[in-house]
């Protein structure tokens, strides 16, 4: 399974948030075995956005975007979603519910909190709508691309939602080597002709850790002999 991942928002682009959303997201897709193969950062343009989403959608298995929703004028995301598939946006009914439950249940705390219930509600026609569990705007999914808050603890909380469909054959294994990074280039040269059937990365250290160096196969049979081919080859550190 092959995933891009679309960060979107100026916010992300001045530099004034910190992406986040895309490491988690990465790290969690990799864990499930899932190749991402691309992570775009885009500004708070319809145009823009659905411009990724299309070529996105048309050249990977999924596509993850995380931003832009909700009720201010530069929530752009389930629109440029819209436009991508040519549909209308629609008040989805059980978004609407939910919109409201959440709003009455934090009346209370936020009495003067004046929202837009059918903006928030609102997704491109078809879409399946995802209730946001930690926050107030739901999150769809339409066809193979899924959209998702971008305050990390509903992302966060919304992946876990849909996080079995995503997964894949990918796995991978870490070699940890005392040696200097420019020790270890050759001999990781030569293994792109020896080891086809996988991707090998180098890291450098960080601090006092040793350099790495990242194995990814889609079976254990080639992680296996990877590791072999390379350890006759570098010093690698007991515990991998």
């Amino acid at each position: 399974m092959e995933v891009a991942l679309l960060t979107i928002g100026d916010e992300l682009l001045a530099g004034d948030v910190e992406n986040t959303n895309a490491t988690w997201l990465a790290r969690q897709l990799s864990a499930r075995g899932v190749a991402v193969r691309r992570i775009a950062v885009v500004p708070d343009v319809v145009a823009v956005i659905a411009d990724h989403v299309r070529a996105y959608g048309d050249a990977f298995d999924a596509v993850v975007c995380t931003g832009g929703l909700g009720g201010t004028p530069d929530d752009l995301t389930m629109e440029s979603v819209a436009a991508a598939f040519d549909r209308p946006l629609v008040v989805n009914e059980a978004a609407r519910e939910d919109v409201e439950r959440t709003l009455a249940a934090i009346a209370a705390e936020y009495p003067d909190l004046d929202v837009n219930v059918e903006r928030h509600a609102s997704l491109p026609e078809g879409a399946r709508p995802l209730l946001n569990p930690d926050g107030l705007s739901p999150g769809c999914v339409l066809e193979n691309v899924y959209v998702f808050p971008g305050i990390p603890r509903e992302m966060r909380a919304m992946f876990g939602l849909v996080a079995e469909e995503f997964a894949g054959d990918l796995r991978s294994r870490l070699l940890r080597t005392p040696l200097p990074e420019s020790e270890v280039t050759p001999t990781l040269e030569a293994a792109r002709e020896e080891l086809p059937e996988v991707i090998l990365g180098s890291y450098p250290s960080r601090g006092d850790d040793p350099n790495r160096v990242k194995i990814t196969g889609e079976t254990e049979a080639a992680l296996d002999r990877a590791e072999a081919w390379l350890r006759e080859r570098i010093e690698v550190e007991d515990g991998r």
